[in-house]
């Protein structure tokens, strides 16, 4: 039978990882909801599709709102590690929570051995967070080649209704 406190050195550390997931999912939910109400604002306004510059401006603005909710999430994870007792300092472990939310890992820092878990768990969480914001990327992007090529969504938008109707 295991010792109690490697018990605790996994199930503690996944409880906090899965509390954590579910904070950067919130977070990135946020900043999603802020692209998707900025790219129907740019849509309604009909500047979205129109224009290569203020198309590559609408990416960018995307891609930024997306990068700010990593850094977010990154500070998060940091602030963690901190009242984890892992480090002493803040800007350590947020230095620590991007390497290891990037996937790139820190050799310059080991974590104790009882919170070394959260590590690779954070890691898969920045995994996931980047493909949720490629995702969007690349739904917005495609968005704007629709409306540059002329595809609108009057199909889809007839589709809703018929089925509402029916």
């Amino acid at each position: 039978m295991a010792p109690a406190t490697d018990r605790i050195a996994i199930l503690l550390p996944i409880a906090v990882a899965v509390t954590m997931t579910f904070s950067t999912v919130v977070i990135q939910a946020l900043g999603l909801m802020g692209i998707i109400r900025f790219v129907r604002f740019e849509l309604r306004l009909g500047r979205a599709g129109v224009q290569f510059r203020r198309d590559v401006g609408i990416i960018a603005a995307v891609a930024l709102v997306a990068l700010a909710a990593h850094v977010v999430a990154i500070a998060t994870w940091g602030l963690v590690f901190s009242l984890c007792g892992e480090f002493s300092q803040l800007a350590g472990a947020v230095y620590h929570s991007a390497m290891n939310y990037t996937t790139l890992g820190d050799s310059d820092k080991v974590m104790s051995p009882s919170w070394r878990l959260l590590a690779p768990l954070e890691a898969a969480n920045g995994m996931l967070m980047f493909g949720v914001s490629t995702t969007m990327l690349f739904a917005v992007i495609q968005r704007l080649i629709q409306i540059r090529r002329g595809a609108s969504s009057d199909y889809n938008v007839e589709r809703i209704r018929r089925f509402k109707s029916s």
